[in-house]
């Protein structure tokens, strides 16, 4: 039988040809007879649906991935799921790559790949964290996502919020409840 697993970094938009919908179509065009779904980042170790297919696939299956990156979340990691669903008697199928094969070129293809996926990653978190150090030095340099509203908006909004409710200031300047009062508590500070 051919499982599939399809999983994606995380629950918010996924980039163009990375979607959990993609991944389970192509998935379904290769044969697949159950697909696994998971929305975990690849670092983590705990990925309960993975684990799950682990114990459900058997001597003469096939586990069936889009990418390698979606597979495993290191090239140690991979290497060493892979010889595990090989000494089960488990085909592995990576749609980008072909079939591992269990043989000594099969395992070898496997390991470069994996040690070019691991690369992969490696550079991008190095060159995330090589912005981030140029942008902290920059003083208005804050860490996470954007503020929505301006501080004038904010301000504007507080404002109103001395003659009016959360919910209608909400209703006119299109600012949550929960964004005021963590805006408020700041001003106070």
């Amino acid at each position: 039988m051919k499982y599939g697993y399809a999983r994606v970094s995380t629950r918010g938009p996924a980039k163009k040809g990375n979607s959990i919908e993609e991944q389970v179509s192509k998935l379904e065009n290769e044969g697949c007879v159950i697909i696994y779904r998971e929305a975990f980042t690849g670092t983590k170790g705990d990925r309960p649906k993975f684990k799950e297919l682990l114990t459900l696939i058997k001597e003469g299956d096939t586990l069936v991935v889009t990418k390698l990156d979606r597979f495993a979340r290191s090239a140690i990691d991979g290497i060493q799921t892979v010889k595990i669903l090989f000494e089960n008697g488990v085909k592995v199928h990576i749609l980008n790559m072909g079939l591992v094969e269990d043989t000594p070129t099969g395992n070898l293809i496997f390991s470069i790949m994996s040690a070019f996926a691991q690369f992969e990653r490696d550079m991008i978190v190095e060159r995330t964290q090589e912005g981030k150090a140029i942008a902290k030095q920059k003083n208005d340099f804050r860490e996470g996502r954007p503020r929505k509203h301006s501080k004038q908006q904010v301000q504007h909004a507080l404002m109103l919020l001395e003659t009016h409710t959360y919910k209608e200031v909400e209703a006119m300047t299109g600012i949550t409840k929960r964004t005021l009062i963590r805006r408020k508590k700041e001003h106070e500070i």
